[in-house]
């Protein structure tokens, strides 16, 4: 008689080192396969930036052109992110950039790969490897981007719409906030729509500016 065996829950834990750095922390992500996202998704794309970053923003996952490139925010989500610090101050290149999800879950739709929302089941598999982030970046501040990265972090209760731009406690970071992704800029149907999105998003960054220079 076979006995049957348990599944093991998803996860990434197995495959984080066990005294990590960036560096070899970044290394075994690319071979991660704690979730099935792997599969179809041409790259693990790690966390990028400074390893004594004052700021972490984390974002929802890889989108296609991050996929190609390996690299987080390179994409037009990220030219979107470049813009709104640039104008409030914030030096992009030191501070650090990533995602709750590290692989880009895509649909199909013609020749195009469409952005699909993670499950929290991955979500929760890929989570290891933001804590081990964040662990070893001791970030002054943490900025969720988006609901997706917010509720993963802050609370599945928590509403970006209600709360953008609004200091919260966390025992993540000593300063902690969440806007909306930059990808909501982009999804504006036109251009005074856009124009009044990018305003209120640079808003809540410049909050954040002031908070960081006091």
């Amino acid at each position: 008689m076979k006995v049957k065996v348990p599944a093991q829950p998803e996860s990434a834990a197995p495959f984080v080192p066990p005294r990590p750095t960036l560096r070899t922390v970044k290394q075994a992500a690319a071979g991660c396969k704690g979730c099935d996202l792997y599969r179809r998704a041409t790259q693990t794309v790690f966390g990028e930036g400074r390893a004594d970053a004052t700021v972490v923003f984390v974002g929802e996952q890889p989108g296609d052109a991050e996929d190609l490139a390996g690299k987080p925010f390179v994409g037009p989500a990220g030219r979107v992110l470049d813009q709104a610090l640039e104008a409030v101050g914030i030096v992009r290149d030191q501070a650090y950039v990533t995602n709750v999800v590290k692989h880009f879950k895509w649909e199909p739709r013609g020749k195009r790969r469409i952005h699909a929302k993670p499950r929290i089941s991955e979500i929760r598999a890929c989570r290891p490897w933001l804590d081990t982030e964040l662990a070893l970046i001791k970030p002054r501040a943490l900025v969720c981007l988006g609901a997706t990265a917010a509720q993963a972090l802050l609370g599945s209760t928590f509403r970006v719409s209600a709360q953008r731009g609004k200091f919260v406690e966390s025992p993540l970071a000593p300063v902690v906030m969440a806007t909306v992704h930059p990808s909501s800029v982009l999804r504006a149907k036109t251009d005074e729509e856009r124009r009044v999105a990018m305003e209120a998003f640079v808003a809540d960054l410049r909050t954040l500016a002031k908070k960081l220079s006091g």
